[in-house]
């Protein structure tokens, strides 16, 4: 499939195309494009490439998030992030972490955004998260402007289980926010509900062109911003 876009474009049909399997090449007509291997100038050398088969086939992790809101469980994938953060009032939401069952802390926060190694170039890397390679099985935890001054993004091995938690607000009132799917299909929490993240099954399949490393990719578009 060759998607014109951005990185959200390819992103959504990447999540879409997920359990199907067929592999992705997106062409950038956004701004950095750190998805999007093409550019306008080489979509025709590339589409010759593509029909002599001269490619290779990248795969990348993607997360699960299963809202325990109604007992139903029931998950929706994410190729970049999954983000728990306030609605309503501009004020902080209180989050309770817990790793395979296991109480982490409290966080009081705008939010807190569960990234994959695709994701870490993107809403993470602006709350002051890490950059990732994108090869890499794992996931990235990072508060959204913590209300402390000590919390750092914490990096969690692939096979983790994260839960997060909607706590109470002040004075014991009901907290509102809602968990996003990289950044458009949403649903919406209050104190008490849960959403357990964890690594996806299934496997995004993207085709890439050239040879260039990650870290030439990456100093690329660092020079470029």
């Amino acid at each position: 499939i060759i998607v014109l876009g951005g990185d959200g474009t390819l992103v959504r049909a990447a999540r879409d195309m997920a359990s199907i399997g067929i592999p992705l090449i997106g062409v950038n007509l956004g701004t950095l494009g750190y998805l999007c291997e093409l550019e306008r100038s080489t979509v025709y050398d590339a589409i010759d490439r593509l029909f002599e088969d001269r490619y290779e086939l990248e795969t990348r992790m993607l997360i699960k998030g299963s809202s325990q809101k109604d007992g139903s469980g029931k998950a929706t994938f994410a190729l970049n992030d999954i983000v728990i953060h306030r609605t309503g009032l501009p004020q902080i939401v209180n989050l309770i972490v817990s790793v395979n069952g296991e109480y982490l802390a409290n966080y009081s926060a705008d939010g807190i955004i569960i990234s994959t190694p695709t994701g870490s170039t993107g809403y993470s890397l602006s709350a002051g998260g890490p950059v990732v390679s994108p090869s890499a099985s794992m996931m990235i935890m990072t508060p959204i402007a913590p209300h402390t001054m000590n919390t750092r993004s914490i990096i969690l091995s692939g096979e983790e289980a994260v839960t997060v938690e909607i706590g109470e607000g002040r004075h014991n009132t009901i907290e509102k926010a809602v968990a996003s799917f990289d950044g458009d299909t949403q649903i919406s929490m209050v104190t008490g509900d849960r959403i357990v993240i964890r690594k996806a099954t299934v496997r995004t399949k993207i085709l890439k062109l050239n040879h260039l490393s990650f870290v030439e990719v990456l100093r690329q578009k660092m020079s470029n911003s």
